[in-house]
């Protein structure tokens, strides 16, 4: 896959890669000697990746080298002295406390955009972090040694990159209380049948997988997938009769798109 001339270009340097390929974005977390750990300068880019994003873009693939899809936030960094160090953030305000976990969210945030569909390719372990940004994507695709935790509270701490709504809507509020009170792994298999995987693959099967669900969303109409992604967002949202409301008027707008006069 190559970089596209018109995109953010490649960022290895601070473990992002980004590339092109006509509508297919991948975003690829390059720390594999360190588990792909995460670090506040990764979610900078990832932001930057965001709001450089080509628009002719249909699917964002988030993947990573190595044998991890991410072991997490880097400890070395949380734990050390620099401006987003754990305690360094304990000693702002605690407006700008929130202020600066909002700057870090959107790093995770812009993947559930109604303008594409969004798919992590998960191998070995997703934790805390990790974990997240799998859950910000629309579908998660497994390999089979795949292992998912919610392992903040191991450090006294709570999810706060995106992941705990749509996991509660994936799970259940009970289920999804004790995975992250627990900060358990739960294995591939397990993902599957609980509703946090949309498939599970073998290993070597994973890029193959995630290229052909990207090929079939491709193959649907733009807009069409546009205005389902929104629909199924807002819908727990809504009450049936609201939602029935929403349907109407989006295949009003596609009606509109695809037959109407233009006038």
């Amino acid at each position: 896959m190559t970089a596209g001339n018109a995109g953010p270009g490649r960022t290895d340097e601070v473990g992002v890669r980004y590339e092109q390929d006509g509508p297919v974005a991948t975003v690829t977390l390059c720390r594999p000697d360190v588990l792909n750990a995460q670090t506040p300068p990764m979610w900078t880019e990832l932001g930057n990746i965001s709001r450089k994003l080509p628009g002719d873009v249909r699917v964002v693939i988030v993947r990573a080298e190595g044998r991890a899809f991410s072991a997490g936030l880097d400890l070395s960094v949380a734990k050390g002295d620099g401006d987003s160090s754990l305690a360094r953030l304990a000693q702002l305000s605690a407006a700008e406390c929130a202020d600066r976990i909002a700057g870090f969210q959107t790093a995770f945030t812009w993947l559930r955009s109604p303008s594409f569909v969004t798919i992590a390719a998960v191998q070995g372990h997703a934790i805390g972090a990790g974990f997240q940004l799998a859950l910000n994507c629309d579908m998660r695709v497994l390999a089979d040694d795949a292992k998912f935790s919610m392992a903040e509270v191991t450090l006294g701490l709570v999810p706060d990159l995106g992941g705990t709504k749509r996991l509660t809507e994936l799970v259940g509020p009970s289920r999804a209380l004790e995975i992250c009170v627990t900060g358990r792994r739960i294995t591939a298999e397990e993902a599957d049948r609980i509703g946090l995987a949309t498939a599970v693959v073998p290993r070597a099967e994973l890029d193959p997988a995630v290229a052909d669900l990207a090929a079939a969303v491709l193959a649907a109409e733009r807009g069409a997938v546009a205005e389902i992604k929104a629909l199924l967002q807002g819908a727990p949202l809504r009450s049936y009769a609201e939602q029935d409301r929403a349907e109407r008027e989006a295949q009003t707008r596609r009606l509109s798109d695809l037959l109407g006069s233009g006038e």
